[in-house]
């Protein structure tokens, strides 16, 4: 499974594989394998390259908080599909106009708005399905809908330029 874990504004992809105690995860070019158990307590004990770890973690909201060896680390984990779409996808700000484009490939299973239509911060603009999760794109600005490129049902590339607010 892939990851983007995101610790102040540092973010990196990690991916982890193994299961049932014995894992394999992979941070950059860095591979560690690794011996997670959760104890009693509450805690996870970790045996990483011989040398034995504690960790306690406490969710909070979409944070993980991670105390190992004294120092507390506060995580933003999700899915690296999801990480993608939030920071790729979205209308491209800047001066003129905004461009909404595919973060990644998909298909289009709703379009909210025609051209024409005026839109406001946080209005839905369109859905798009991608490795089997629908994924909602919102105004980020308010503004008119000055192109609509794709319909229901179209599949897209990503990169590809779905809609234009003006």
């Amino acid at each position: 499974m892939k990851f983007v874990a995101t610790a102040g504004d540092r973010a990196q992809t990690v991916e982890i594989s193994g299961g049932r105690g014995q894992y394999r995860v992979t941070i950059g070019e860095q591979v560690w394998e690794v011996d997670a158990r959760p104890t009693p307590q509450g805690i996870y004990s970790l045996l990483i390259g011989g040398v034995s770890y504690v960790a306690d973690v406490t969710e909070r909201e979409d944070v993980a908080i991670v105390e190992v060896g004294g120092e507390i680390y506060a995580v933003k984990v999700e899915e690296a599909t999801r990480y993608v779409i939030r920071t790729r996808g979205g209308p491209v700000a800047g001066p003129g106009p905004q461009t909404l484009v595919a973060p990644l490939p998909g298909r289009i299973t709703h379009v909210a708005v025609k051209t024409g239509d005026r839109v406001r911060a946080g209005d839905m603009l369109l859905v798009i399905e991608a490795m089997k999760m629908e994924n909602e794109f919102k105004a980020s600005a308010a503004g008119t809908v000055s192109e609509v490129r794709v319909q229901a049902g179209q599949p897209v590339n990503a990169g590809d330029v779905l809609l234009v607010i003006a």
